[in-house]
């Protein structure tokens, strides 16, 4: 459709043609216009001495801004320390609260100088409860080296089809991946996969053996109650446990065969839910078919003080024990601790361990000795103790301390970190606090004669922790 023919021999072209063709060096036009302003905007220039200049650059001008402020900063070293007179006289009426009972020890360090600025019966052994992890997560730290890792492993067995899983003390390993419980564990999963791949092809495992022979003597320690393990807070201690010996990953109530349910859960993810699973040790030269690690021991001492988890607390005593070559039992462990602790220079004068969990009514611990190894930790005399400072739960927060948050507006968020320790009649709490004026102070505070009512001696602890942030104290 080009032309359209005239009356007459000639021929036209159409009016929307002639449109078009307007309309398209119209749009040339502006293209040609636009590309120059462009170039002549950008394209570097000469100056005076002939140096290229571009002017887009050289006339840019941006608006004036104050520096940002830190977002993280540190602890600044002019910060007042309080005066202990007038810390005592405003914490001596929240210690005598009728929630906390008659025996209340307590003891404040000025971590910076390392004077006591309160002694309440801080020397007299008291029965510490979960305090006392405090003592194993130091001695596991200074102990064995902080990037330490526990393997699990599988090896082959006596007989055909026969497969013996061999616990090497990590009751993290876990049936979901990821874990639910312990971010960082080893999973089932892997070690089945890496068992299935080594056996010879068509090998169909019938029989799951478990060693746990790792930890030897009672599975439940001298002072806890006949209820505690299993119960949700506690399991017996073995070597070998899958979900930190939990009946379903994720939550509470703890099994009271560790053992046989990491058995079951490997037979589980090797496709032989039916197969045979006893309790025996693995031959002496058995191929290993697989292994998987745990998290970092540092990793594992967080976890242990921000959930009060009470059966990695006894395993990483047991570590310490087999470390310092003691036997990995209760008395193993409770003996090589408070040598650790001595090693690592703290004066452990009255300390008397049935367990490295706190979990015995039986265990004695001085609040002076709780606030001396977070001042260690803390300004670095206790060598590489710096994760027992990372673990503590943060009030308000998370852990053991995440509904405990106090919202007394001197209280800046984040100031109280600390470790929970709950009994029958005893509370307590032990940690860090950063007071109103910047001072970093270390604090314990045992309650073991306590009144039935928790709620109240817990709130009680939480006054006193909330003062010591809110403090000036000159």
């Amino acid at each position: 459709m080009g032309t359209i023919a005239s009356s007459g021999s000639a021929t036209v072209t159409p009016k929307y043609s002639r449109f078009r063709r307007r309309l398209l060096i119209g749009l040339v036009v502006v293209l040609l216009v636009v590309g120059g302003a462009v170039w002549f905007l950008v394209a570097p220039r000469s100056g005076d001495d002939g140096t290229a200049v571009d002017p887009g650059v050289a006339e840019a001008r941006l608006p004036d801004v104050e520096a940002a402020a830190p977002v993280l900063a540190a602890l600044t070293s002019q910060a007042p320390p309080p005066d202990a007179d007038v810390l005592a006289a405003g914490l001596e009426p929240l210690l005598t609260s009728p929630a906390l009972g008659a025996g209340v020890s307590a003891s404040v360090v000025d971590v910076a100088t390392g004077e006591a600025l309160l002694d309440r019966d801080a020397d007299a052994p008291v029965v510490p409860a979960s305090t006392a992890k405090l003592l194993t997560a130091v001695a596991a730290l200074t102990t064995l080296d902080p990037e330490t890792t526990f393997e699990t492993t599988v090896v082959a067995g006596e007989a055909p089809g026969e497969v013996v899983l061999v616990g090497g003390g990590d009751p993290t390993l876990s049936t979901t991946v990821p874990s639910l419980s312990y971010p960082g564990a080893p999973t089932v999963a892997d070690l089945a996969a890496q068992v299935r791949a080594s056996l010879p092809e068509g090998t169909q495992v019938t029989r799951v053996v478990v060693d746990s022979s790792l930890f030897t003597g009672p599975l439940t320690a001298s002072g806890w109650g006949p209820d505690d393990a299993p119960s949700t807070y506690a399991a017996p201690v073995t070597a070998i446990a899958v979900d930190g010996a939990r009946v379903r990953p994720g939550e509470a109530p703890r099994s009271g065969q560790p053992g046989l349910d990491a058995g079951a859960a490997l037979a589980d993810d090797l496709g032989v839910p039916g197969a045979t699973i006893v309790l025996d040790e693995a031959p002496e030269a058995g191929e290993t078919l697989g292994a998987v690690r745990s998290a970092p021991v540092a990793r594992l001492v967080e976890q242990t003080l921000s959930q009060s988890d009470n059966l990695l607390a006894e395993t990483l005593a047991r570590h310490v024990a087999l470390a310092r070559d003691l036997p990995a039992t209760f008395e193993g462990s409770a003996e090589a601790v408070p040598a650790a602790l001595t090693d690592a220079g703290l004066d452990v004068t009255g300390v008397a361990l049935s367990d490295g969990s706190g979990l015995s009514q039986e265990d004695r611990v001085p609040v002076e000795l709780l606030t001396d190894l977070l001042a260690g930790a803390a300004d670095g005399t206790v060598p590489e103790a710096s994760a027992v400072l990372s673990g503590l739960a943060v009030a308000g927060y998370d852990g053991t301390l995440a509904d405990r948050g106090d919202d007394d507006p001197r209280t800046a968020p984040g100031a109280v970190r600390a470790k929970t320790g709950t009994l029958l009649g005893v509370h307590g709490l032990a940690g860090t606090v950063v007071t109103a004026d910047g001072r970093l102070l270390a604090f314990a505070v045992v309650a073991d004669g306590a009144p039935a009512d928790g709620p109240a001696a817990e709130e009680a602890l939480d006054v006193v922790a909330s003062a010591l942030a809110a403090c000036g104290c000159r």
